[in-house]
């Protein structure tokens, strides 16, 4: 059976400059942020499986008051060392998700987050992030981890990694957008980073603009919900600020 836990950095508005200013829920009122900011949780997953101790995307990569990662303390919470990590899957590279492939030590040194983990990347995706750039993608994030011998690439539309993870090109949100099917014989645990990204979303009928492709995305976002409904899915939520994972 998979074991499923959030890992947030917290609540964030994000408005046209992209930039994810941090958000309490208790103090401030999005009414005070630029008009159009959006509330989002930024909420990586750490999922383990009897093969796996799996992180679903990687977050901002920002540190706790105490200098340390917070996706570290995160893991550490619940019993996990970063170094327990097998798998790293991601949906794409924006750098909300993607943000801590790789940190700098005390010393200055860059090092993986995930020492010993297979980073799952798709090749297109990769290739699309370092000529895009900023705002959206950083490459200096991204480039430190392409340089190590950690990456998995994946290839095609679609294909299955070590026999029960499937991953599915979906480029509704960004063009070489993917999303993530465990289904270890037990439970199907779905993954659709910005595809999927709040529970609402899966119930309402919209075109969002922050979408490379509003109307495929809402499309992906039907089949998704119908499918996952038929074939009792638990899906992850990244920027669900009251719903991390659910069934339909």
């Amino acid at each position: 059976m998979a074991s499923i836990y959030p890992l947030s950095e917290g609540v964030f508005t994000v408005g046209h400059d992209k930039q994810f200013v941090p958000f309490s829920l208790a103090n401030d009122e999005l009414t005070d942020r630029p008009t159009g900011s959006l509330l989002v949780e930024v909420q990586p997953f750490l999922v383990v499986t009897d093969k796996d101790v799996i992180v679903f995307d990687t977050g901002l990569g920002f540190n706790n008051s105490d200098g340390v990662l917070q996706i570290h303390d995160n893991l550490r919470a619940h019993g996990y060392e970063p170094a327990a990590v097998t798998k790293v899957l991601l949906s794409h590279l924006h750098k909300d998700h993607a943000g801590c492939l790789v940190f700098k030590d005390n010393n200055g040194l860059v090092n993986t987050t995930f020492p010993n983990a297979e980073y799952c990347i798709y090749r297109p995706e990769a290739d699309f992030a370092l000529k895009t750039g900023h705002p959206s993608y950083h490459p200096e994030d991204i480039e430190p981890l392409l340089a190590t011998k950690q990456v998995k690439w994946l290839d095609g539309q679609q294909g299955l990694i070590d026999g029960y993870i499937r991953f599915t090109l979906s480029g509704g949100h960004c063009p070489q957008h993917i999303v993530y099917l465990i289904d270890d014989g037990k439970d199907k645990v779905f993954f659709g980073g910005d595809e999927a990204p709040q529970l609402k979303q899966m119930k309402m009928k919209y075109v969002a603009k922050y979408d490379y492709d509003g109307k495929k995305a809402m499309q992906l976002r039907e089949q998704y919900a119908e499918q996952g409904r038929r074939e009792g899915w638990k899906f992850l939520f990244y920027h669900d600020v009251k719903c991390p994972a659910t069934a339909l």
